[in-house]
């Protein structure tokens, strides 16, 4: 029992950790990585480009799931890199949250 109970302790430690908001100030980042880094394929409005479109109502039938795994994995066979080894989950969610709401921006 005390293994289970050390276990559960660590467990739920990890999950605080990772569970943590991001930051005004890193969405403030996350937001210019969306619009230059992304925008350099998808175009600087992400209305498209050498990638499609990432507007919102690109997006609108796009489900969360779909758009995290292709942020975090990249897609196979095209351009669009794995950003899982720079990005927490919850910056993938972020931007997954934030592409799903904004509409083009100069």
């Amino acid at each position: 029992m005390p293994k289970a109970l050390m276990f559960l302790a660590m467990w739920a430690l990890t999950m605080s950790a990772t569970a943590e908001a991001v930051t005004a100030e890193r969405q403030t980042e996350l937001r210019n990585l969306v619009h230059q880094d992304c925008g350099s394929c998808h175009g600087m409005r992400l209305t498209g480009g050498l990638g499609p479109a990432i507007t919102s109502r690109a997006l609108q039938d796009k489900n969360h799931e779909f758009l995290f795994a292709t942020i975090s994995e990249g897609r196979h066979g095209t351009p669009m890199p794995p950003w899982r080894t720079l990005l927490t989950r919850q910056e993938i969610d972020w931007i997954v949250d934030y592409l799903k709401t904004v509409e083009t921006q100069p």
